[in-house]
């Protein structure tokens, strides 16, 4: 009887610590940019506020039912892409063309596997048909009319281009085209940042110790000529190495290539031994920004630690995990 009690009591210890040495976390983003106070209401920023919950609540059920992070960003990014407030999906941007052209990719850590695709216009959650492409091909990265094709060809929901039409949106296009004249992206005219950023993403972190990162996006407000920014490009908008961290971009994309962001800071963690903050602090504040670039990353590292680095006025994010309380912001100051 005794034998029976204390090899109980020893089993509820190793639970215990097995538990303890398995954190488990999520964190998301909605895109940043020069977001403030002022220019929402109580009642848009509530919406928002509300739509990171849902996101958070229903990926992190994925991570305490014991399912993979790559399950629990691909039930975040959807959750997002739906929510017509972000800018993925059926919020994306219109282009120059007044059309919607969408870019998502995603990465699991534990093998670096990948998936991506870029100009897609008929896929109603393009982060499903990224993780088809990681799973489902021998490519990393799909576009235009061969993504949608190979979308078919997987039973992914095909919705018109229309479906991705908001109002707002479309009088983003407007405001744009007036400021920018008869041709878009002149170098003399100065853009508003806001045209060149909005994402959504989440990184996790599994009961098996597992990273993923899942990004998606509708781009830039007025896109032309096929334009596509860091979101789908694997190490500069999105990345995961179970040895460093998981990194999801928003921003200005060009930069966000340019200086290969997400890779950077997962580097930083893996030869210099920098903490996954310290690393994204580094690199969105001392090294993106005095170049010009304006945006922000969300990340988790090996240890299950969760955070995020912006330089904007704002960015909407949320972090929920094992060892932290669900929790979203929106405004630098929150």
């Amino acid at each position: 009887m005794r034998k029976t009690v204390m090899a109980a009591a020893l089993t509820a210890v190793f639970s215990t610590a097995a538990v303890a040495e398995s954190p488990i976390g999520l964190v998301i983003h909605g895109g940043a940019g020069t977001i403030e106070r002022a220019n929402l209401s109580a009642e848009q920023e509530q919406a928002y506020h509300d739509g990171l919950r849902l996101a958070l609540e229903q990926g992190y059920a994925v991570l305490q039912a014991g399912g993979s992070s790559i399950d629990a960003v691909v039930k975040a990014v959807t959750i997002l892409e739906d929510n017509p407030l972000f800018n993925a999906g059926k919020g994306a941007v219109y282009t120059w063309d007044e059309q919607h052209e969408l870019d998502a990719s995603i990465m699991e850590g534990a093998t670096r596997n990948a998936g991506a695709v870029a100009g897609v216009k008929h896929v109603k959650n393009p982060i499903l048909l990224a993780q088809k492409v990681m799973t489902e091909s021998v490519h990393v990265m799909l576009s235009g009319e061969g993504a949608g094709q190979f979308a078919l060809e997987q039973g992914l929901e095909q919705v018109d281009n229309s479906y991705f039409n908001t109002e707002f949106r479309y009088e983003a296009l407007k405001r744009m085209k007036a400021a920018q004249g008869s041709l878009p992206h002149q170098a003399a005219v100065a853009a508003d940042p806001n045209w060149q950023m909005g994402t959504v993403g989440a990184v996790a972190i599994d009961r098996d110790g597992n990273l993923a990162a899942a990004t998606s996006t509708g781009g830039m407000t007025g896109k032309r000529y096929g334009r596509i920014g860091d979101s789908p490009i694997i190490g500069s908008g999105n990345y995961a190495d179970n040895s460093s961290c998981a990194v999801s971009a928003t921003g200005h994309g060009e930069y966000f290539i340019r200086y290969q962001v997400a890779s950077d800071i997962c580097a930083r963690v893996k030869y210099q031994g920098l903490s996954a903050q310290d690393a994204a602090d580094t690199v969105i504040q001392q090294v993106l920004l005095p170049a010009g670039g304006t945006g922000g990353v969300i990340l988790v590292d090996a240890a299950g630690k969760l955070g995020w680095s912006f330089n904007t006025p704002g960015m909407y994010r949320g972090m929920i995990g094992s060892q932290q309380p669900l929790t979203t912001a929106i405004f630098a100051e929150d």
